[in-house]
């Protein structure tokens, strides 16, 4: 089976396509490297993954419809994980258009490359700030999810509904994933516990939002794609007891289905930040702030779709997870600075 993943030099697409290809499975990965954040951080990703046999890597951009049209035809794809996406809560509050780009129209293009190509199954990114004024914990798949609090989350529902959409019309087996801050090893620099272990270890005081009064169901890299490679194998089909008069949002008449993918255990904002101070041997010095534009108090997933349909529930903790991440960070940064110095 020859597998498409969009966004394969980002954060989940390189670990995802690491354990694909470990898996025997053809991998074909796209992104186009926008400078959103480091982009040789992007390009060391996908360095790595090109050392493996199964994979064909290349810079294509989802925006664009003839590349994309074309690369399917060229790779004879039969699946594809979506994971490409402008991403960043408040980043979507100063620079809208790159939502509205990469995350509407981009997406808009995937769905209409499987509808042509007759894709199995197509598993995209969602996420967990879809939820967004809702406070009713642990967050449900079975949930309204209408009002989202930024522009990120609201391009996410509409991922979902356009999903819907083309999974009724044209029969589409369609998966959305709603991650939960998912935090690792070759990670996003733009995320918390990345620049609170840069900050820290720097010396740098860290800015603590909501006066540090937040919570987030923080989950591994590893046990999100354990999640995506299990819901890869189940094409969702049509729900026989789909109700018109009582819709769930969680399911349909249609093959289509969303899931969280969560640790379904949330941690205090300030417990994550005692880790990382010990998995660093420092103290953080702290500057807390008030709650930003876009962000929510707190988030909880509800995993028991996930752990119904495919037998699986994160088991990382956050001891565990933190130190791997930490101990990745001082090798890759170590490594990097010396290459740097070499060619000075």
């Amino acid at each position: 089976m020859t597998i498409l993943v969009t966004g394969a030099a980002g954060f989940i697409g390189y670990h995802l396509s690491q354990r694909l290809m470990e898996d025997g499975q053809q991998v074909i990965g796209i992104d186009n490297f926008n400078d959103y954040y480091d982009i040789q951080l992007k390009r060391d990703r996908m360095g790595r993954l090109h050392r493996h046999p199964l994979f064909t890597g290349m810079e294509a951009d989802i925006a664009r419809f003839d590349e994309l049209d074309a690369l399917f035809r060229d790779y004879k794809v039969k699946t594809v994980i979506h994971l490409a996406a402008q991403a960043g809560v408040r980043y979507s509050i100063t620079n809208p258009f790159a939502y509205l780009e990469s995350n509407l129209v981009g997406f808009g293009n995937v769905l209409e490359a499987c509808r042509r190509h007759e894709i199995k199954h197509l598993l995209y990114a969602s996420s967990s700030s879809v939820y967004g004024a809702n406070v009713n914990m642990p967050f449900s798949v079975h949930d309204s999810v209408d009002h989202p609090v930024s522009l990120y989350a609201a391009t996410k529902k509409a991922n979902e509904l356009m999903a819907h959409t083309y999974s009724h019309l044209y029969g589409l087996p369609t998966t959305g994933l709603r991650f939960f801050t998912v935090y690792g090893p070759w990670g996003r620099p733009d995320m918390a516990y990345f620049t609170f272990t840069r900050d820290i270890d720097n010396g740098v005081p860290i800015k603590v939002f909501n006066e540090g009064r937040m919570q987030r169901d923080f989950t591994y890299i590893d046990d999100i794609v354990e999640g995506i490679v299990r819901l890869h194998a189940r094409p969702p089909q049509p729900d026989p007891h789909w109700n018109r008069e009582q819709p769930d949002p969680g399911s349909s008449y249609a093959p289509y289905r969303v899931y969280n993918i969560g640790n379904n255990k949330p941690v205090a904002l300030m417990t994550f930040i005692r880790t990382i101070e010990q998995m660093l041997g420092k103290e953080a010095k702290l500057e807390f702030m008030p709650m930003q534009p876009g962000d929510v108090e707190a988030t909880f997933a509800d995993i028991d779709e996930l752990t119904r349909d495919v037998g699986f529930k994160p088991t990382t903790t956050i001891q565990e997870g933190i130190g791997q991440f930490v101990d990745w960070y001082r090798s890759y940064y170590t490594v990097r600075s010396s290459a740097e110095q070499l060619q000075l």
